[in-house]
């Protein structure tokens, strides 16, 4: 089974500190012979260093994926990032509506909606985030609220083709706390939200096409657990991504994990 370990490095790099930290992953996983590994390693950065991250990477079996993108191809639309544009500096991943565009940009469910079907469109994989907040899980609507982000988004939506479409299941408190959920916490919402995904599609659509994966708060000593999960197909990592040698080392804890 594939698993995915996906990269977010957020607004924490500049342009020259993304290509080296590129070259870093690079030089400790990818030149170990892990493309024989089931893992898929993704990493995103800002748009202004993809294309540099994109050349740190080229030859290798590392992929490229943004961290957001506009609905529209072309238009007056001041600051925003077109998905032709994401396609022509090789993009093959790009994360929608994570929490904090959620939290802090007031990014709604149609607009996610909007973006994952550009994406698709350009034949980029959606790397779609669903969370509650934590006023929401002590209420208890946590699955009420996760499976209605995941309708939402994919109203109409389906993938063709060798399109994948990844949902990364991240409770909003615990980004960037540092502390994870329980793995079977986790795995109890991944079960979830591949039981909407077979409602929404037919089920060899979601086995060969559609993947779930946890973020919050992922590191080297607790991917292991949620890894070991077989609904949890891979992890979104945040901070612990910014270091080259800690990522690495979550990546072969991950690739060990996945072979087990």
């Amino acid at each position: 089974m594939e698993i995915f370990a996906i990269a977010n490095w957020k607004m924490q790099l500049n342009e020259a500190e993304s290509m080296s930290l590129a070259k870093e992953v690079v030089r400790l996983w990818a030149g170990q012979g892990a493309e024989v590994s089931e893992l898929k390693v993704v990493l995103c950065p800002s748009h202004v260093s993809l294309n540099e991250v994109s050349e740190a990477i080229h030859g290798t079996p590392i992929e490229l994926g943004a961290q957001d993108v506009f609905w529209e191809d072309r238009g007056a639309f001041t600051g925003e990032v077109s998905p032709v544009t994401l396609k022509e500096r090789g993009c093959r991943y790009c994360i929608v509506g994570h929490s904090e565009r959620r939290q802090y940009l007031s990014e709604t469910d149609e607009m996610v909606r909007h973006k994952v079907a550009a994406l698709m469109r350009h034949d980029i994989n959606p790397v779609l985030c669903v969370g509650e907040t934590f006023e929401e899980r002590e209420a208890g609507r946590r699955d009420a609220v996760v499976i209605g982000q995941v309708r939402a988004a994919l109203e109409d939506i389906r993938p063709v083709g060798n399109q994948r479409l990844i949902i990364a299941y991240e409770p909003r408190w615990v980004i960037g706390t540092g502390t994870a959920v329980q793995p079977d916490d986790a795995a109890s919402m991944h079960y979830l939200i591949n039981e909407t995904l077979r409602e929404l599609y037919p089920e060899d659509v979601v086995e060969r096409q559609c993947a779930v994966i946890y973020g919050g708060s992922v590191d080297s000593g607790n991917v292991k657990d949620f890894i070991a999960s077989p609904v949890i197909q891979g992890v979104l990592v945040g901070g612990a991504a910014l270091k080259a040698a800690e990522f690495v080392r979550m990546l072969e804890v991950a690739a060990d994990a996945s072979r087990a």
